[in-house]
């Protein structure tokens, strides 16, 4: 047998073993969703007569199909992480295999585009009681899916999918499989975020959990199943795919269950809820089959890995694909989770907590400001990572016999102790209800934070700590930093003019237009403007005051013109707020039913009182930090200076000083002149 035939018979070796384990993983998730279903109540629930019934085909079809949506958009994400991150790379090309998975990826978006659009027939089958032969006949499936929120939220499924698969086709490079994975995690959050969550009594907390969960869960799980079938198919690379796996694995097990624990604590009042509900109950099994991931993970790494490093690909492969089993089963169990109703809630009979998600609150005061904490997930979330990773890399730093400035480090701990008042004190509690208070939320968040952040220098930290790829050519996340910050879109953004562009026409376009009373209608809206605020300001400052390197260095005198330009405009925006006679999203402010302080348009133009003077204080600060940082650069170029004079000096026998050398030659010869006569 020659070795091509070798080759070919292994391969379909390889692809019999991955379509068992394919038809094993389909069984055991099916499995658990019709057991939890029963258990759950939802496959027989209780037909009233007369009432609608959407019938047996869409009761069971809707979790089926809702199962294969999930379960393909998992397996998208997988197969797009293992080709942008887990298979190595050959100067930011794919590798033979990692093209192969990208064009899996491509035929796996159109089969999740084809189970979204059967969900959102089933959906509508569900939702108008009607059976399924009823709803494929007529108008109501376009109404549906254009102006019902979860129909829209299928709708995007769809197109991502489609979008995906297009792509996909022609992606060669590391940096277009990791723009499609970026896509796949957006697209798996719409669904999500339309289910029990918003409806939950704290539903900014579930929202943000579910999220979570969802983008986390699906990296683990669809990472996990695409190293199997890479097992199984006897592709090359597997110790180096296991091993950066396991380690990204760990990180995915313990975001996975913070963000579920988040979850449950948004939609369950209390513990013996747990025990007393099908919910709860599903929610223990669901929890259970975690923990025996979390085990057989542990397992994993402990015992299979060394062996796989050995050339003992078996443990391994028996060893994972229990794991993959075990992680669609526990799909299955989410599925019909969601398809069982929580325990109902009894909420206080108040508009302001059904929007805000907590009571009014009592008439701010600066007492209220800071006791009436808030937590806020997203924000949490991003503080720990921020300030996790850097103090992180300042301990490698240190470890390793580096220095690192003291001055850089506490510069970028002020900023996330200030991120920390602004976004989960009662600054943030109030600032939904009051727009002075969001407005110096704002101020805090664009103009205070991103100081004190890019005097913190963390790209620099970054690329200092992180250590290179292992393999020459290949793509770790050292070469991922350096390959986005040299990028055509930062070269773009980070230009003086756009950087001011974006920082100052990005306020006036927010307040300005109806996006501002969008988005204080939704929890996302919310953490959109949190998101904007910290990178539009950071941008800015970055171009100004930033100690990382930049695209396009200024020198000091144009960072002060960018930066007496820029701020009257802040002036300007914060005067035709306090002109203003209408109110900015009145429709937010007046289901509130605020009874305590002044009017909604006398606080409106308290908040543009609040933008006109708040400048003066960046201003100072970033004036306070150019000061500085021009003087090191004088000091930087009067050393340079001196040590090419010495060098100068050293090789002619001179002072090194081109004028002081000529002086004192002329008076050198002033003397022989004077002896001579």
């Amino acid at each position: 047998m020659s070795n091509q035939e070798q080759v070919a018979q292994a391969e379909r070796a390889g692809n019999g073993r991955t379509a068992k384990l394919a038809l094993a993983g389909a069984g055991a998730a099916v499995a658990a969703l019709v057991i939890a279903m029963i258990a759950g109540g939802a496959a027989t629930p209780r037909i009233i007569p007369g009432l609608p019934d959407e019938g047996t085909i869409t009761r069971w079809g809707m979790p089926l199909s809702k199962m294969a949506m999930d379960v393909a958009g998992v397996l998208t994400v997988g197969v797009l992480l293992a080709a942008a991150a887990l298979l190595p790379s050959d100067k930011g090309l794919l590798g033979k295999p990692a093209l192969a998975y990208v064009k899996a990826a491509s035929w796996l978006a159109l089969a999740w585009a084809g189970a979204a659009a059967a969900t959102m027939v089933f959906s509508l089958s569900e939702m108008l009681g009607l059976p399924l032969v009823d709803v494929l006949g007529g108008n109501e499936l376009t109404s549906f899916a254009s102006q019902v929120t979860q129909g829209i939220a299928l709708t995007l499924v769809v197109l991502f999918g489609v979008a995906i698969a297009l792509f996909a086709r022609g992606a060669i490079t590391v940096g277009a499989a990791g723009g499609l994975l970026v896509l796949s995690l957006a697209a798996l959050l719409p669904p999500a975020l339309t289910g029990h969550s918003s409806s939950s009594p704290n539903h900014d907390l579930a929202i943000t959990g579910v999220a979570i969960h969802m983008m986390v869960l699906a990296l683990w799980v669809g990472g996990l199943a695409v190293l199997c079938a890479h097992a199984l198919r006897r592709q090359p690379h597997l110790e180096t795919v296991a091993t950066r796996f396991s380690s990204m694995a760990l990180w995915c097990f313990i975001a996975v269950g913070l963000s579920g624990l988040f979850s449950i604590v948004a939609r369950l009042t209390s513990v013996s809820e747990l025990f007393t509900s099908a919910y709860g109950l599903l929610l223990l099994a669901k929890t259970a089959a975690f923990a025996g991931l979390g085990a057989i993970g542990w397992w994993h790494r402990k015992r299979t890995l060394p062996q796989l490093a050995a050339g003992g690909p078996g443990a391994f492969i028996r060893f994972a694909s229990c794991e993959i089993l075990v992680m669609l089963a526990t799909v299955g169990l989410a599925v019909a989770l969601s398809r069982t109703a929580p325990p109902p809630a009894v909420l206080p009979v108040d508009r302001a907590f059904e929007v805000l998600g907590y009571p009014m609150p009592p008439e701010v005061s600066p007492a209220n400001l800071v006791s009436l904490w808030w937590f806020d997930l997203f924000s949490g979330t991003l503080i720990v990572l921020l300030g996790g990773l850097y103090l992180a890399g300042v301990v490698r730093l240190v470890r390793r016999g580096d220095s690192w400035p003291a001055g850089r480090t506490a510069a970028w701990f002020v900023g996330m102790l200030i991120l920390t008042i602004a976004t989960q004190s009662g600054v943030a509690r109030y600032a939904k209800v009051l727009f002075s208070v969001h407005m110096a939320e704002h101020m805090t968040l664009s103009m205070l934070v991103p100081i004190f952040l890019v005097l913190g220098g963390p790209v620099t930290l970054a690329l200092r700590a992180l250590k290179p790829a292992a393999r020459r050519g290949d793509r770790g996340p050292r070469e991922w930093l350096t390959t986005i910050l040299h990028s055509r879109f930062v070269g773009f953004v980070a230009h003086p003019a756009i950087a001011t562009s974006i920082f100052i026409v990005s306020t006036y376009a927010l307040y300005f237009t109806p996006l501002f009373a969008a988005a204080m209608e939704e929890h996302l809206g919310h953490i959109a403007m949190t998101v904007h605020f910290l990178l539009s300001g950071s941008l800015f400052f970055w171009v100004i005051i930033g100690v990382d390197p930049a695209p396009h260095k200024l020198p000091h005198v144009a960072r002060l013109m960018v930066l007496f330009v820029t701020m009257p405009f802040h002036a300007f925006f914060g005067i035709a707020l306090m002109s203003m006679g209408t109110l900015l999203a009145s429709e937010w402010y007046d289901q509130l039913g605020r009874t305590w302080g002044v009017s909604s348009i006398v606080d409106q133009q308290a908040g543009g009182a609040i933008a006109w003077g708040f400048g003066e204080i960046p201003t100072l600060l970033v004036l306070i930090a150019l000061a500085f940082q021009w003087w090191q650069d004088d000091n930087r170029k009067a050393s340079r200076a001196d040590r090419r004079a010495d060098a100068a000096a050293a090789r002619t026998g001179g002072t090194g000083d081109v004028q002081l050398d000529a002086y004192n030659d002329y008076l050198a010869k002033l003397s022989k002149r004077d002896r001579a006569q």
